[in-house]
């Protein structure tokens, strides 16, 4: 947690000053690379599993536990209030899952912003500083949904308010230091903790996480997209999404016949002509947003004359036709509802289909069940922005080059203080610190095990030493997709 005197400690670390506990911290992880401790010795002297400890936690209970070498593995249930206001009035469960190393190592706190995997994985924040660490669904993602679900609970303070709680019944246990993090959304979801709960953590590092301060106001996505990559790589991917509105026709009959097999429906946004579109409209920002400048020979070269079958496999390989069909769209209603009360979206102008898009970039409200009642509450992104740029400590920002996520990014200004905002030079919405330049990526490293109070010696004198404290591990280590169709972040 951040003390008081955190300004003093912060410059104590510029200066190269390391606490003896954040140093045989990290000696002990090198000596013992495998190892972890699981039990611990109470006060009368007997040794206390750390399964006990959790599940001693009021509230908390077990769903299930999977092993992993190295780890204890646990898939819980937390119980939450669904309005934290009014904690009397009705509580929900929500999932958690904690990846335990040592109650001796720091705990990296996680969260997509949607629902949580249950299979065992370490953030690179975790892997970077060889921690423990705590991952939590976001309220109202399904199984974590109160019943009845009262939507009005869904908002970033209720969220952040849901983090707030399980370190304070956690850090009972985790007692050294904490980091938030999160990609996409859970970079946002990571920043909304923090500015509601700022003695909580000791860092944040938010990867491509988007700040649409002003919902209306989305040039900067135009400007993105007029000089994203390079002219040839534009026109291939232009001219594919121009001709499947062209090909409206043809192409509408093929998606009638896919959604029949597959049983889809389109209820919600209303029509399958609807549905088609808002797929086709997604094209070029899907492609930026998980692929790279090196995959555009993939992509129809002379689109004109490309079968439509061609015209079809590239829209549905980048922007995937089920996304908004009413089974695609009801696992990420929590997201549109947020995009569309507090978050924002993006609206682009596209210039390049002309007078062929029906219905433009069509609103969150067009993705939420009507039955939901919603409404913009337009000062609530600019109260973040504000907080960021004149309160950011301790916090890292990572962005892609060519992820267009990025072009609405949070940006410091002159009241943050050991805080960084880096790109990944041509990278996508999966871009971390690793991808980082050299010099940038060892500034990164360094910061973060400092924050976490586990920065070596030598890292303290020489930044440029700094790498992660725990090997590669194929399994933990891959990437978290919660979302990969779909205009979400």
């Amino acid at each position: 947690m951040r003390k008081a005197l955190r300004g003093f400690l912060s410059l104590a670390v510029l200066i190269g000053t390391v606490s003896a506990t954040g140093a045989s911290a990290g000696a002990a992880t090198a000596a013992e690379p495998t190892g972890f401790r699981s039990t611990a010795v109470g006060d009368n002297g007997t040794s206390t599993d750390i399964k006990d400890r959790i599940l001693a936690i009021p509230g908390m209970s077990l769903i299930e536990e999977k092993p992993y070498a190295g780890y204890r593995y646990f898939v819980l249930n937390y119980t939450q209030p669904i309005d934290h206001r009014h904690p009397s009035k009705g509580t929900f469960q929500q999932r958690i899952t904690l990846l335990h190393k040592d109650t001796s190592r720091p705990t990296v706190f996680y969260t997509s912003g949607y629902n949580v995997s249950t299979n065992p994985g370490r953030s690179e924040p975790t892997r970077i500083v060889d921690g423990n660490q705590v991952s939590l669904e976001y309220r109202f993602f399904t199984p974590s949904r109160p019943a009845p679900a009262d939507w009005s609970k869904l908002d970033i303070w209720q969220a952040a308010s849901d983090q707030h709680r399980v370190f304070t019944a956690l850090k009972q246990i985790y007692t050294k230091n904490w980091l938030a993090t999160g990609g996409s959304k859970g970079g946002m979801t990571a920043t909304y903790f923090e500015r509601f709960y700022p003695e909580d953590m000791d860092g944040v590092v938010a990867y491509v996480a988007p700040n649409d301060v002003v919902d209306k106001e989305d040039s900067a996505y135009d400007r993105f997209f007029e000089n994203v990559g390079t002219k040839e790589c534009r026109d291939r991917l232009n001219g594919v999404q121009r001709e499947a509105l062209v090909r409206r026709g043809p192409l509408e009959k093929k998606y009638q016949e896919y959604a029949a097999a597959n049983s889809y429906t389109f209820d919600t946004v209303g029509s399958l002509d609807r549905a088609y579109e808002a797929v086709v409209m997604d094209y070029v920002w899907a492609y930026w947003q998980y692929s790279l400048l090196s995959d555009c020979d993939t992509i129809p070269a002379d689109a004109k004359n490309a079968p439509d079958q061609a015209i079809w496999d590239s829209i549905d390989s980048i922007s995937g036709f089920s996304a908004y069909s009413d089974q695609g769209l009801e696992r990420y209603t929590p997201y549109y509802y947020q995009a569309g009360t507090q978050l924002g979206s993006p609206n682009i102008k596209q210039p390049w289909l002309g007078n062929l898009s029906r219905y433009g970039y069509q609103p969150p409200r067009n993705y939420v069940p009507r039955s939901i009642p919603m409404k913009f509450q337009p000062s609530v992104m600019r109260d973040v922005d504000t907080w960021v740029k004149n309160h950011a400590d301790h916090m890292l920002y990572v962005y892609g080059q060519n992820d267009p996520w990025g072009a609405e990014r949070f940006r410091l200004g002159a009241g943050a203080r050991d805080s960084y905002v880096m790109t990944v030079a041509g990278g996508n919405h999966g871009s971390n610190v690793a991808g980082l330049d050299a010099d940038d990526k060892a500034t990164a490293t360094a910061a973060i095990l400092r924050w976490a109070g586990v920065a070596p010696a030598a890292v303290q004198e020489d930044p440029a030493k700094a790498k992660p404290l725990a090997q590669f591990d194929a399994r933990l280590d891959k990437r978290d997709v919660m979302n990969e169709r779909g205009l979400r972040p």
